[in-house]
């Protein structure tokens, strides 16, 4: 994942109304947008002879992590927002190391803001705009977020890091 981008509209503060909950999930699918974009690139400099499996882990992460772009726009659509077509700063890397140590500092940013957006929506509850489904979503991008986390860790041998 990728470095928090804070478009000037964003505020945690304003997230209970219904337009803090789009402009959060559209903060998220940003996020969304640059790590799909980061993974693809990352897999094509890995090489030498144990390259194939890692290329196609990269590759299938980013399909993750398209996954997460259609639920947080189909959350925005559900809420009558327009999705993002905005990117989060990417992060060059030039070997296997370094691929991994900058997507594992992006997932872990992933996983603090998702888990942020939750806790907001927890305070919500009763008030208006909270939703079972939009919790549940993000819980869901947020777990898989962390599987990515504890697989990039075991590849970097630095396994539990995080925990």
């Amino acid at each position: 994942m990728l470095k928090q981008l804070e478009p000037a509209t964003f505020s945690w503060g304003d997230l209970v109304t219904k337009e803090g909950i789009i402009s959060s999930l559209n903060h998220a699918l940003e996020l969304e947008h640059g790590a799909f974009v980061q993974y693809l690139s990352h897999a094509e400099i890995i090489d030498g002879i144990d390259a194939e499996p890692i290329i196609a882990r990269l590759k299938e992460i980013a399909g993750d992590e398209k996954n997460h772009q259609d639920k947080f726009r189909t959350l925005i659509g559900a809420l009558g927002g327009v999705p993002s077509m905005k990117i989060a700063e990417t992060h060059p890397a030039k070997n296997l190391k370094e691929v991994l140590e900058v997507n594992l500092k992006d997932e872990k940013v992933a996983v603090d803001t998702y888990r942020r957006i939750l806790e907001e929506l927890k305070r919500e509850k009763g008030q208006g705009y909270y939703d079972h489904l939009l919790e549940h979503e993000i819980r869901h991008v947020l777990m898989e977020e962390q599987e990515h986390i504890t697989e990039l860790e075991l590849l970097l041998e630095i396994s539990g890091s995080s925990y």
